[in-house]
């Protein structure tokens, strides 16, 4: 699909993430050992030959800015096209941070016009699927969609998810924004979405400038009687991050052989900042069972059904279940963790014990020591 440029959002509702984006935003949200959350935005979008790709800050960008330099790892390091990297503020001329996506996406509407391309796919980076975007494109023209809004069926699990009530054409007749967690089945929205590049020139300046910021409320939720707002459902595992309890159940999903499958096999890679490391040495203590362990670890304690990322140390007789140990974290000799988020560079010294639940799993902030 080479008709279409991308607009990527590195921040939304993160106040809901606490401690895990006090130092980062959640586009740069480490994930599955080694890969950050936008990992998967950029490599869908790559994988289906979109170069041109926007991407607009909001706060706490240095970790994403370190983490994609200049694109190079998703081969986007190019003269014509490759990543623009947009500061959080709603105009040129403005110091104020953007109250939206719509006052967001008006401050770049002069990068919008100068492209060529027909579409435009507008994507937060905290959506954790493999998408086919060649996939949508073809679902889009054939629907004769002015917007194509892509969905997924899950619980509710958190306030502020787009539910979509769409007929047997597809197209959308219902949209509302939950205020709370349900346990009813439903068909949510990713917070992804195929415009025509002209159309969301015209939709987001007439939205500006009657000072409308919400982009689900005021343009598509609105318009649903006036455009033809279509539904299209990724295929595969999918999931939204947005807050500590998604985060956690999202991680630990991935030690399931089908959803990993599904994430990294099924579509295309997944590219990520490279990092040269050693390989990961199991001790003679070392007792490893269902769990993901990345490069660089040294391991002489028990790991079961637990994440760790690169560099991570495991003491003798230190014993992680059910946790998410981050880059560089160092658990010493008799400590004990169980259902336990350790961010990067943490330490839990000897004998300390750190226990929390699958719904409120205990989180440590990074660079602490315990």
């Amino acid at each position: 699909m080479n008709n279409a440029m991308s607009i990527i959002f590195a921040s939304d509702h993160e106040s809901k993430l606490n401690e895990l984006t006090l130092h980062r935003t959640s586009a740069s949200l480490p994930v599955y050992g080694r890969y950050r959350c936008i990992d998967f935005a950029l490599s869908n979008l790559v994988n289906s030959s979109i170069t041109t790709i926007g991407i607009i800050t909001r706060s706490n960008y240095s970790s994403l800015m370190d983490h994609i330099r200049m694109g190079r790892d998703w081969d986007l390091n190019r003269k014509n096209s490759g990543i623009a990297v947009f500061p959080p503020y709603a105009s040129n001329t403005s110091r104020n941070v953007f109250k939206g996506k719509i006052e967001a996406l008006y401050g770049i509407l002069d990068y919008i016009e100068n492209s060529d391309d027909e579409y435009v796919i507008v994507t937060n980076s905290n959506i954790i699927a493999s998408i086919d975007f060649d996939d949508v494109y073809e679902a889009h023209v054939q629907s004769g969609a002015d917007i194509t809004v892509l969905t997924y069926n899950a619980h509710p699990t958190t306030s502020r998810r787009v539910l979509v009530e769409s007929d047997l054409s597809g197209r959308i007749r219902g949209m509302r924004i939950t205020q709370s967690a349900s346990d009813e089945l439903c068909e949510i929205g990713l917070y992804c979405y195929m415009f025509n590049r002209k159309q969301l020139i015209r939709l987001i300046s007439d939205s500006y400038e009657r000072g409308k910021i919400d982009l689900e409320k005021d343009i598509l939720q609105a318009n649903l009687d006036n455009l033809k707002i279509h539904a299209y459902k990724v295929k595969g595992h999918a999931a939204l991050i947005d807050d500590v309890k998604s985060y956690y159940r999202e991680s630990m999903a991935v030690l399931d052989s089908q959803i990993r499958n599904s994430l990294f096999y099924s579509v295309g890679k997944v590219f990520t900042k490279v990092k040269d490391s050693v390989p990961t040495r199991y001790c003679e203590g070392a007792e490893v069972v269902d769990s993901l362990i990345a490069d660089g670890c040294k391991i002489n304690g028990k790991v079961e059904n637990s994440i760790l990322f690169r560099g991570v140390v495991v003491e003798e007789g230190a014993v992680i279940k059910n946790s998410i140990v981050m880059e560089g974290g160092k658990i010493m000799k008799g400590s004990r963790l169980n259902y336990a988020i350790t961010d990067k560079d943490v330490t839990v010294t000897e004998d300390k014990s750190l226990s929390g639940s699958e719904n409120y799993p205990v989180v440590v902030v990074k660079n602490k020591t315990v």
